[in-house]
């Protein structure tokens, strides 16, 4: 089988249609046509069935799928150790990071690594957990640093970094600070949070029904995390933040906990990368420092 066959393949079982990966691969559709061909004679089974408007895997295909991502991984790892022969920390570390770890784990570790190595470079990408593991599994990672822990899913390696803490925050001004406050007086006040989906806001959703209260009232909905300290520190809106984010802001303004058991969210910082796999130097020195960097 060859192996420019072989990315052929993954690509078009990936899209399901000859068409689009013509498209995505700048390669023409008999072309595309041909190569399935080839790898269906050489596997004597076809690998893929008619769906609709589009193609998907036969079981034969997802087994050479499997396969045929395994063998590029392997082959892509060749390539990096060889190029890493001699070189020491340099190269390029791909990392994927949620918004949290983003803000507070990464700069200090990429601050050190980047005075140990001048050479060097990072390709971060920062989002949520449903956002990064599939590129983590696709390759496009080498570490991936969430809030979840996927030890127990075949193929990867995960350790926990730390503990984080996603607490109810609000302006050190906020009037609920003016008593000991309780759940329900939670409920008196609106909210910036998360869309619905979002693992901290279904939580505390979920923390609300518990205690048969109505949910937190929502005034502002925002998917970047970074926009809500500011928020909550400029305004009288009450949300569910990291620890980490309470205390002075950069505007001045001070955010403060409100310390109530029933609405503390416990979670892992992980750090996660492909088991069997290539780790270059760089990237498994970046993994030790932003354990330091936790502690």
């Amino acid at each position: 089988m060859d192996l420019r066959d072989l990315r052929y393949f993954e690509t078009i079982a990936e899209l399901q249609h000859i068409g689009r990966a013509a498209l995505r691969l700048h390669r023409t559709q008999p072309a595309l046509t041909s190569c399935v061909r080839r790898l269906e004679e050489a596997c004597g089974t076809p690998l893929f069935e008619k769906a609709g408007r589009g193609i998907r895997l036969t079981a034969a295909g997802h087994v050479l799928y499997k396969w045929a991502q395994r063998m590029r991984f392997d082959v892509d790892d060749a390539k990096r150790e060889i190029a890493d022969i001699g070189r020491g920390l340099s190269g390029q570390v791909r990392i994927g990071v949620v918004p949290t770890a983003a803000q507070f784990l990464l700069p200090p570790a990429a601050r050190q690594l980047l005075a140990e190595a001048p050479a060097v470079t990072l390709k971060t990408v920062v989002g949520l957990m449903d956002t990064l593991k599939p590129l983590l599994k696709a390759g496009e990672l080498d570490v991936m640093v969430a809030t979840e822990n996927p030890a127990q899913e075949a193929g990867v390696v995960s350790r926990t970094l730390a503990e984080d803490c996603i607490v109810v925050a609000a302006s050190a001004r906020h009037p609920l600070f003016k008593t000991t406050p309780t759940m329900r007086d939670l409920t008196q006040y609106r909210w910036v949070l998360q869309p619905p989906g979002a693992p901290t806001r279904d939580w505390l959703d979920h923390a609300f029904d518990r205690k048969h209260l109505p949910r937190p009232t929502v005034q502002i909905e925002s998917s970047m995390l970074v926009m809500l300290p500011p928020l909550i520190a400029e305004t009288g809106l009450l949300s569910f933040v990291s620890r980490h984010h309470v205390g002075a802001h950069r505007s001045g303004a001070t955010l403060k906990e409100v310390a109530l058991k029933e609405t503390t969210m416990r979670r892992r910082l992980t750090v996660t990368y492909r088991e069997n796999s290539y780790l270059p130097p760089a990237a498994r020195r970046l993994v030790e420092l932003l354990a330091q960097s936790a502690r």
